[in-house]
């Protein structure tokens, strides 16, 4: 089952990128040989980073084939490998590791962090940046919805885990490691337009698994139940347009 729906997720590419954008620019990395782009989805931030750097190899890994064959299309030039983020393996030291809107469905970065650090050489960086937003109502309102009694035993178990954790316990973690370990977070106040546009956001990632797991009438029921929330939580402004906040976590370690 694909989290990832490469279309609708590019509908949304101004919310998104970014963050990404911002981290990168972040990174105080004059020239480099080699960055690997970890969970690089459609590709479009590997191209970024390509731009970023011409002079390096980039390889951006992503465990979707859905989302690399959009990449592949997309970018030809670029490198890309289908892998999963907690058994990957550089095959060289990193200048740069970089990874954008990953880790948040990846259990255990006590763990898997400090051990992506290590593969990246002295002086070099590991940038990643996380959606931060599990206690906001476009999450907490899905949840909600999931768990209304019509649907509650085919959805619960499908239910998307999103694990992130407090800057401070970040921080614990990676500075053992690190040489410099910058952390902060940005509550972004994106402003979307169209009818219930916080829906159709969601639409291309959370939502994903839920519809996927009813029969094509009920997943409808189910949007429909979510999307009459969704309306009453952010409503629209008065220019018409819905303001939709997101808070993120950005870690730059140096090691």
């Amino acid at each position: 089952m694909s989290v990832w729906h490469p279309e609708t997720y590019l509908r949304y590419s101004n919310v998104h990128f970014r963050a990404a954008y911002d981290l990168i620019a972040h990174i105080p990395l004059e020239s480099c040989e080699r960055i690997y782009d970890l969970g690089c989805g459609t590709g479009h931030l590997t191209q970024a980073l390509q731009e970023r750097w011409p002079e390096a190899r980039i390889t951006g890994i992503d465990s979707s084939a859905e989302m690399l064959a959009h990449a592949r299309g997309e970018f030809p030039k670029i490198e890309w490998v289908q892998a999963d983020v907690r058994s990957w393996r550089a095959e060289a030291p990193a200048d740069l590791l970089f990874s954008n809107a990953t880790f948040q469905w990846v259990p255990d970065h006590e763990h898997l962090l400090p051990a992506l650090l290590g593969q990246v050489r002295q002086g070099g960086f590991f940038a990643i940046q996380m959606p931060r937003h599990i206690d906001s109502p476009g999450h907490l309102l899905m949840l909600e919805t999931a768990r209304e009694e019509r649907w509650r035993e085919r959805l619960l178990p499908v239910t998307l885990r999103l694990v992130v954790h407090t800057p401070e316990q970040y921080w614990r973690w990676i500075s053992p490691q690190a040489a410099r370990v910058d952390i902060w977070e940005t509550i972004y106040q994106h402003e979307l337009e169209g009818e219930n546009p916080v829906v159709e956001f969601f639409r291309g990632t959370q939502l994903r698994p839920y519809m996927q797991a009813l029969p094509e009438d009920e997943a409808k029921e189910f949007v429909a139940a979510y999307a009459d929330r969704i309306a009453r939580a952010f409503p629209k402004q008065a220019n018409g347009k819905t303001l939709f906040p997101f808070r993120r976590i950005f870690i730059v370690a140096t090691r």
